[in-house]
């Protein structure tokens, strides 16, 4: 364990955590709903720190990142806790629980790690990254002093002074988005959208590159009025030229609803791309929404085919075709 931060005491037995908008308070021995903070002697201890779940070599895409460093890989690291509990997590395993036993990894090794694989950097991925803040701020200060991209894949769900903090060290950033309505992330997810809004357009602020993805699950969030609110927020508060991915949900975890179908997708695809210039479709099979054209001239920039990806129509950061500036980064 290492030293929390962004805690505070409350009284003489009890600390109230200040990463994110829960603001559990909770006395000895007492774990935060993340599952990861935890006191000890009066003070809160990051219990998670260097415990990783997952380590492995993956394609940008699968983040999903589809206009940042199209077709290369990334080191993508995941720990253990989450400060949602979305009843339809397709990562209940190591979002909703920590198995004991696992070796703890120091940020230096995982750079050293992120550097031996030869992608383009770090990504902090598939469980819930902030809520190991403290580890992944130490990890992205080494990553980027070794020259190596930060990416960073979250429900976004923190408060404003640790993300102030970290989002300065971000290159990337996919934020999922899990509805436009308030009172679906109250009952579904334990958590609110206000918060999530505000960390999707601060990262825009600070620069990074921002991607967005809603997963889309029948008869729940899938209302045409809340994807149109998506859209147009997007629009609006990221910019036209941000790129939104409709993913499809799958039975897991406490969730039996049905599978989305592809009908379900392409609908929700063609109320978005009203709005926006770019809209993909994944985690189900279908030709729809997987090609990059140029929002221009409609010609294909970059092919994609599961996750073999190719750029086909972009040279200097422009379309081969119309030479209209091409708002993807691609590897010089």
């Amino acid at each position: 364990m290492k030293s929390a931060r962004y805690w505070e005491h409350v009284g003489d037995e009890q600390v109230r955590c200040l990463l994110c908008p829960h603001f559990c308070v909770l006395g000895e021995e007492q774990t935060g709903l993340c599952h990861v903070r935890t006191v000890r002697n009066g003070s809160l201890w990051a219990a998670g720190y260097g415990l990783i779940s997952s380590a492995q070599l993956d394609p940008i895409e699968k983040k999903p990142l589809y206009h940042y460093f199209p077709g290369e890989a990334v080191f993508s690291v995941g720990s253990w806790g989450c400060n949602f509990s979305c009843v339809f997590c397709q990562n209940w395993t190591i979002s909703q629980q920590v198995i004991e036993g696992h070796r703890s990894y120091s940020p230096a090794e995982i750079v050293a790690q992120a550097k031996s694989a030869g992608g383009i950097g770090i990504a902090y991925t598939y469980n819930e990254p902030l809520v190991s803040f403290e580890f992944v701020y130490d990890c992205a200060l080494l990553a980027r002093e070794a020259g190596l991209k930060n990416v960073l894949v979250t429900n976004g769900y923190i408060e404003s002074s640790p993300a102030s903090e970290l989002l300065p060290l971000i290159d990337a950033i996919n934020v999922d988005i899990k509805s436009m309505d308030d009172h679906f992330y109250h009952e579904k997810c334990r958590g609110h959208l206000p918060p999530v809004l505000k960390l999707a357009a601060d990262a825009a602020a600070y620069g990074c590159h921002v991607e967005i993805t809603n997963l889309v699950i029948p008869d729940q969030n899938d209302d045409d009025a809340l994807i149109i609110k998506l859209a147009d927020w997007i629009a609006n508060s990221l910019g036209e030229m941000t790129p939104l991915h409709l993913s499809g949900y799958r039975p897991h975890y406490k969730s039996t609803s049905p599978a989305t179908t592809e009908a379900h997708l392409s609908r929700a695809y063609t109320i978005a791309r009203e709005k926006l210039s770019y809209v993909y479709l994944g985690n189900i099979a279908t030709d729809e929404g997987q090609l990059t054209r140029c929002p221009h001239c409609h010609a294909t920039q970059i092919e994609r085919f599961g996750y073999t990806t190719q750029v086909v129509g972009i040279e200097g950061c422009r379309c081969v075709s119309c030479g209209h500036p091409a708002d993807i980064v691609i590897r010089p």
